[in-house]
């Protein structure tokens, strides 16, 4: 953590904590929230509906962020669900207090924006991968994010990803079955394997040379 995520977690520390279950809704879309809330421990995704009635995970916040700061600082319609992927603790604090400190806090502005940057990079690469890859692909990069983002490295190179199929269906888009018979071919490959922490990847340079310049 550095000093100015120490400063973000300073200020968020003089408001009350508040914790959610997993899979809990924690802020739906049409809803007008007044505050923002920073993760303090677990992990939270944000959603979208698509019209065929599948969730479609588009972002995850994990320790040291905060949402949804866009409705805050755009004055726009909130119009995604935040649900509890994982037992979470966040702390939370009036928008309109932290709007302020944002302001008066340059290096806190640069640090939200250079998530944001990190983000969108994020939704570009996913967006590529939707439009001109294949489930193989596709599943490959959410593996990889997963992996860079909230991975837990073990001491012989390998990351653990909390992660169900059901889970990597509602990020990528695919069907169960076909995550499934994905999933079969990756370990096959002696890529991945699957255990009840979730999915561990075997080597991640491996996995994301085998994703190459598959578009």
């Amino acid at each position: 953590m550095n000093d100015t995520q120490q400063k973000i977690a300073a200020f968020f520390e003089a408001y009350p904590l508040k914790s959610f279950d997993e899979r809990q809704i924690i802020i739906r879309a049409g809803e007008d929230p007044q505050n923002i809330l920073y993760v303090v421990e677990g992990r939270i995704s944000q959603y979208d509906i698509t019209p065929t009635g599948n969730e479609m995970v588009v972002n995850v916040f994990k320790p040291g962020a905060f949402f949804p700061m866009s409705s805050a600082i755009n004055n726009t319609p909130n119009g995604y669900f935040f649900e509890a992927s994982t037992a979470v603790t966040t702390r939370v604090a009036p928008a309109a207090d932290v709007i302020q400190f944002i302001k008066d806090n340059p290096d806190v502005l640069f640090d939200l924006l250079a998530r944001v940057y990190r983000g969108v990079d994020g939704v570009l690469r996913r967006m590529a991968h939707l439009m001109g890859g294949d489930a193989k692909s596709r599943l490959l990069f959410e593996l990889l994010n997963a992996s860079y983002r909230f991975g837990q490295p073990q001491p012989n190179g390998e990351v653990t990803i909390a992660l169900t199929e059901t889970a990597l269906a509602r990020h990528s888009g695919l069907a169960r079955e076909t995550i499934n018979r994905t999933l079969k071919d990756l370990k096959t490959a002696g890529l991945i394997e699957v255990s009840q922490e979730g999915i561990v990847v075997k080597d991640p340079k491996r996995l994301a040379a085998t994703l190459g310049d598959k578009l």
